[in-house]
C-alpha cells in the first residue's frame, strides 16, 4: 500500500468514474485500474462495483476510503509540519451544528491564516452528517453538544465511528426569541410560558429523532412545531411569527442581528458543547487554532 494508491482510490471515489479520475490524475485508465485492483487485493476488499455508468463505492469500500482519507490527511499534516520552502494550498474543514461561536472561530481562523491560496470549508449541517463527515474524513473536526437526553445514543455512535468527543463548554439552556416578543421582558422563561408560540427546530433528515436534535427541548412536546434547514430562515421566523428556539444562550448580535435575544430557560439541565475528532490522529495546526478560537469565543460569554 502506498500514498499514491490511496490518492488514486479517493480520486476515483470522488469522480465516480475511472476515466474521469485517470484524466484528473494524468495517468492512463489501465494503469489506474491496475493500481486500484492491487490495493483491493492487498486489503482484501472490493472497494468499487464497476458498470457502464461508472463506479459505485461498496460498503467495505466506504470504510477503506475513511482510512485512506485519514492517512492522506495525516501525510499532508506531516509534510506541512516538517517541510520547508514548498508552497501549499492551506486546507481545513469543520462540520458543526448551527452555532454563531463556531462561525466566529472560523472567521478567526481565516484571518490568522490568510494567504494567497487556501481551501477552508465550514459546514453547518445535521447532527448525523457531522459525525459522518468527521468519520469519513470530509471534515477534520466537528462541533456538537451532548446532554442528558441524547448522550447515550450519540456517544455510542461516536465510539462506533472511531471518534472522540472533547468537552469545551457547559451551557445552561436558553430561549432565543425576538426583542419584541411578549416574553422578552421576563428574566427567566418557563416551559409553560412557551406553549402558545411556534417552536422552531432544525430538520435532521433521515435521523429526525430527538436524539439527533440540535434543540435541547425536542424531547418535550409543543403544540406548534416548525422545522427549518438554515439559520437565516429560523431567525426570520423567530421575528416574523414570535417563534422561539432553545439553544446554548451563546449569541452574537453581529452575526444574528440585534433583534434576536436570549433568555434563561427554567430547567435543571445542561448542554455540554464539544469537539469531535478521530481517535489517535495528529491534528493539523489549523484544527489546533480553530479549537483554541472556539474556546475563546465561548469564554467571552
Amino acid at each position: 500500500m502506498t500514498l499514491q494508491q490511496l490518492t488514486y482510490l479517493v480520486t476515483v471515489a470522488d469522480c465516480g468514474n475511472i476515466t474521469e479520475a485517470a484524466e484528473k490524475l494524468f495517468i492512463s485508465q489501465p494503469s489506474l485500474s491496475h493500481a486500484i485492483h492491487n490495493l483491493e487485493k492487498e486489503m482484501g476488499v472490493k472497494a468499487f462495483v464497476r458498470s457502464n455508468k461508472g463506479v459505485t463505492v461498496t460498503r467495505e469500500g466506504e470504510e477503506l476510503l475513511s482510512y485512506a482519507r485519514m492517512l492522506l490527511e495525516q501525510a499532508d499534516n506531516m509534510r506541512e509540519y516538517f517541510g520547508s520552502g514548498e508552497r501549499r494550498t492551506l486546507k481545513f474543514s469543520v462540520s458543526c451544528q448551527h452555532y454563531s461561536f463556531a462561525v466566529n472561530a472560523f472567521v478567526d481562523l481565516i484571518k490568522e491564516f490568510d494567504a494567497d491560496r487556501y481551501s477552508f470549508i465550514i459546514r453547518e449541517t445535521q447532527t448525523g452528517e457531522i459525525i459522518e463527515d468527521v468519520a469519513n474524513g470530509k471534515s477534520e473536526i466537528g462541533v456538537i453538544y451532548l446532554s442528558q437526553h441524547n448522550e447515550e445514543v450519540i456517544s455510542k455512535l461516536i465510539r462506533n465511528n472511531g471518534l472522540v468527543f472533547d468537552e469545551k463548554y457547559v451551557a445552561a439552556p436558553h430561549v432565543f426569541i425576538c426583542s419584541d416578543h411578549p416574553l422578552a421582558g421576563k428574566d427567566i422563561i418557563t416551559v409553560e410560558d412557551l406553549q402558545p408560540y411556534p417552536y422552531l427546530v432544525y430538520e435532521q433528515g433521515n435521523n429526525n429523532s430527538f436524539y439527533f436534535s440540535e434543540e435541547f427541548m425536542s424531547v418535550l412536546d409543543f403544540p406548534k412545531n416548525i422545522q427549518v434547514r438554515d439559520r437565516a430562515t429560523l431567525f426570520n421566523l423567530v421575528i416574523g411569527l414570535n417563534g422561539f428556539t432553545v439553544s446554548s444562550g451563546v449569541i452574537d448580535s453581529k452575526l444574528n442581528g440585534s433583534s434576536i435575544i436570549a433568555r434563561p430557560l427554567a430547567v435543571d439541565k445542561c448542554m455540554r458543547i464539544g469537539v469531535l475528532h478521530k481517535k489517535n490522529t495528529l491534528p493539523s495546526r489549523y484544527a489546533d487554532f480553530y479549537i483554541n478560537a472556539l474556546e475563546k469565543n465561548l469564554s467571552i460569554v
